[in-house]
């Protein structure tokens, strides 16, 4: 079944990218980048969550996961669009939040990233970002 590709407006798009950088500040970091993340249910509620690292990186939870999980443990079903925001260039979700991605939002769910604070939202459709995933 094929899904639609959410229209969002500028002011929606705006308000994830508040969330996520806002939550971003919380960013527990061991490495270099704190990454923060918003995600729109399909409720119309936003979820924000940023990367947690650990010690071990195996343990490290991502922006996109944390703000997903945080959607799923209030009762939503399915996401619209997520907005990442990091201070870094040419940056996209790793493969392990793609399926989370992928899990929750389908190939029409929209991917957004922000690199700096009120700069150009870029947008792709999940499955642009991986047009071979398995479903």
């Amino acid at each position: 079944m094929k899904q639609p590709t959410p229209k969002l407006g500028p002011k929606q798009w705006r308000e994830l990218a508040d969330a996520a950088w806002d939550c971003r500040e919380h960013a527990y970091v061991i490495g270099s980048t704190a990454v923060g993340a918003a995600a729109l249910s399909s409720e119309g509620k936003i979820f924000a969550g940023c990367n947690v690292e650990h010690p071990f990186r195996s343990h490290d939870v991502h922006a996109e996961i944390n703000a997903i999980t945080s959607m799923i443990a209030d009762g939503g079903k399915r996401l619209l669009a997520i907005v990442i925001v990091a201070e870094r260039k040419r940056f996209t979700p790793c493969g392990a939040c793609m399926d989370w991605i992928f899990q929750f939002g389908g190939p029409s769910c929209i991917v957004g990233y922000q690199s700096k604070m009120g700069g150009t939202i870029r947008k792709f459709r999940a499955r642009d970002l991986m047009p071979y995933y398995p479903l």
